[in-house]
């Protein structure tokens, strides 16, 4: 028998509630109150999210972002400093209690299992990708996905974003890259390192198009039944919570 996941479909909200949101759902499942869940969302106005061990001002350029109205938020997962395009991709996050099948102890082993779903979603668009340790996922030697894990509350929480689009320029803009230090040649090499399905598919593929393929992709690549569902009371107080708590604070996003 196939195993049910609840599925939040695409939502979009502002950086903070998104993050909050992720972290309420984990605690609902620590206390047994929720089933594990995969949620897809994007990000309204467009943000940057740093590793929870980054320093916001080494990594952003936090005087660009507020001119442009761009969020920047630390994440609870570990990694790199992401630039969130609200329409240049989705983010999926999903969350499930420590021990669960699709779930391995072994941290690496876990990326790959849980990869693929985005891996066969790409299929699903015709792009052939492959799992690149440790939390990538490349096509054609470039990246296309990466992704950030967290274990705690005796869950494992995974999210993610696959590019739809690539902006390299902004991207650099918000990144703290000094501006003399733009080059041609360093655009070139991170086009040369990083992808997006437009630039692949050379068609207008749509944030639709893309939601669907993902929903395909982690029903057949984990093996899932997604059921639609939706946030409990509780699990919407306590992410409303955090967003006052936390995730808006600069406590929580400048602490290093």
């Amino acid at each position: 028998m196939i195993e049910e996941f609840r599925f939040l479909d695409l939502q979009t909200h502002d950086a903070f509630y998104n993050m909050a949101t992720d972290e309420a759902i984990m605690l609902a499942i620590k206390d047994g109150d929720s089933p594990p869940t995969l949620r897809f969302y994007r990000w309204n106005p467009s943000a940057v999210s740093i590793g929870t061990f980054q320093s916001m001002k080494e990594e952003v350029d936090l005087d660009f972002c507020e001119d442009r109205g761009i969020d920047a938020i630390r994440r609870i997962t570990g990694g790199g400093a992401v630039y969130h395009d609200y329409e240049g991709e989705i983010t999926y996050s999903i969350i499930l209690p420590r021990g669960h099948r699709l779930a391995p102890e072994d941290i690496l082993e876990s990326y790959r299992v849980l990869c693929q779903g985005i891996v066969k979603g790409l299929e699903f668009l015709g792009i052939d990708a492959e799992f690149k340790p440790i939390n990538d996922i490349i096509t054609g030697g470039k990246k296309i996905s990466g992704n950030a894990q967290t274990r705690r509350h005796s869950c494992v929480l995974q999210h993610g974003t696959t590019l739809l689009d690539l902006d390299v320029e902004l991207m650099f803009s918000i990144l703290k890259v000094p501006q003399e230090k733009i080059s041609d040649k360093m655009i070139a090499d991170v086009k040369q390192r990083v992808t997006s399905i437009r630039d692949i598919l050379g068609a207008e593929v749509s944030v639709q198009d893309l939601r669907e393929a993902l929903q395909y992709g982690f029903t057949e690549g984990l093996g899932i039944a997604l059921i639609p569902g939706t946030l409990s009371d509780e699990e919407r107080t306590t992410a409303e919570r955090l967003v006052v708590d936390k995730y808006r604070t600069d406590d929580w996003n400048l602490s290093r």
